[in-house]
């Protein structure tokens, strides 16, 4: 997904929801962090994730799903779409809201997309611990976007994660390190 289609995406979810502050977690969160293109692990996705403050039963997610998300003729139209997601879809360290990037852009008037800052959205990657989210890790470190240090100090402040999970984890920091 490409800078204009995460554009598109995040006009047509404010609009859908007629909410104008959304928030963005998965892969394309790294749009509030770096301007222009996006290294290729990131531009693979064709989804965007966008979740609601406010939405505690989901509906505002399930209506995202319903209107642009996948499958939608939104997505058979336009090539790429929006997952509705809530708060807790990504296991995040503690203090994230805290260090969340503002993403604001003349093509998409009116809306703030709250994105995950970039060692958060890492250590959520990690956690989920598909290939394409370790390739997308790999990528983050050998771009210098995150430091090892800081993904080591913050993967402490990842609760509720299994012994099996956090060892992972920290391999992959290790691993990435090198």
């Amino acid at each position: 997904m490409n800078r204009d289609e995460f554009n598109h995406a995040l006009r047509a979810a404010a609009s859908v929801l007629d909410e104008w502050e959304l928030l963005v977690i998965g892969s394309q969160a790294i749009h509030g962090s770096i301007s222009g293109e996006l290294f290729e692990e990131a531009e693979r996705s064709v989804e965007v994730d966008i979740a609601v403050f406010d939405d505690p039963d989901s509906a505002k997610a399930d209506l995202i799903d319903g209107a642009i998300g996948e499958a939608s003729m939104f997505h058979e139209t336009f090539g790429f779409y929006a997952e509705g997601v809530s708060e807790t879809t990504a296991t995040l360290p503690e203090g994230w809201k805290d260090r969340l990037v503002r993403y604001e852009s003349p093509m998409v008037p009116g809306v703030v997309a709250w994105c995950l800052e970039p060692h958060d959205l890492w250590l959520s990657k990690a956690v989920a611990n598909r290939p394409k989210d370790i390739e997308y890790c790999r990528a983050m470190v050998r771009l210098t976007l995150v430091d090892v240090g800081v993904l080591r100090e913050r993967s402490e402040a990842v609760s509720g994660l299994s012994d099996a999970v956090r060892g992972s984890v920290t391999a992959l920091i290790g691993s990435s390190a090198q």
